[in-house]
């Protein structure tokens, strides 16, 4: 198993080697000069560091907090206004990069179009955002709202000032630097907010206010069953709440 895992990896990271390096040959082929080291292929087979779990085989070691635990990645999408859930699925990968396609993949079909997403730095990728802006031929995809970097906590005097937005990036910019000139204008600012008083809350009731902290089912599918049925009972609780809000006014 550690084999078959150590192939699936380098799978991974030869698809992420070959897309650096075509970056770096579209841009000496347009007689620009390529940032930072030349990427290096990746290695094959196990490393010193794999580990195997005979418990829960499917679960993948995660960095949670200080620590390190055996996990699973829990992921979920909020609609804005209602901050009902509308879209929600387990993975066993720890990191959340390329999850963000998938996850729009399964929304809810109640969800007619989707106008913006808002992400933070830890689903951002230049692949990533591509694919999902991108759409379908009959449809374009939204357009993403994304932290390129860790957005500091607070405000600054500087970010309190009134300042007419940045030029916009030039034909041809960058796929990050485009991402980042949506969050530097006041509508991006306004916009990309709303992130922390939606999905946040969310999984702050769900572990808070429902109790849930940990999957106590071991297996992928049970688990994925197992956040179904959370994400469901927080979206029933939500509507209550929403009702009876609407019966009061």
């Amino acid at each position: 198993m550690i084999e078959a895992r150590a192939k699936e990896r380098h799978r991974e990271e030869m698809a992420a080697f070959d897309e650096k390096q075509k970056r770096r040959d579209e841009q000496q082929a347009a007689g620009k000069k390529p940032r930072g080291r030349a990427p290096q292929a990746p290695r094959e087979g196990p490393r010193s560091k794999d580990q195997y779990n005979f418990t829960d085989p499917e679960s993948r070691l995660m960095k949670c907090g200080s620590g390190f635990e055996q996990s699973y990645n829990a992921q979920a999408a909020v609609e804005v206004e209602s901050r009902l859930l509308v879209s929600e699925t387990v993975t066993a990968a720890p990191n959340d990069k390329e999850q963000l396609a998938p996850t729009l993949a399964i929304t809810s079909p109640v969800i007619e179009s989707i106008a913006a997403v808002l992400i933070d730095s830890g689903f951002y990728s230049a692949a990533a955002v591509a694919c999902v802006e991108r759409g379908s031929e009959s449809q374009p995809g939204p357009l993403v709202y994304a932290a390129t970097g860790r957005q500091p906590h607070g405000r600054s005097i500087e970010a309190l000032e009134k300042r007419a937005d940045p030029p916009a990036p030039k034909p041809g910019a960058s796929a990050a630097a485009v991402t980042a000139h949506r969050l530097s204008s006041k509508a991006g600012r306004t916009l990309y907010a709303l992130r922390k008083q939606t999905i946040e809350p969310v999984f702050g009731i769900i572990k808070a206010a429902m109790g849930f902290e940990r999957f106590s089912l071991r297996g992928l599918g049970k688990v994925r069953t197992a956040w179904t049925l959370v994400t469901l009972a927080y979206n029933l609780k939500r509507l209550y709440h929403l009702g009876a809000r609407l019966q009061a006014a």
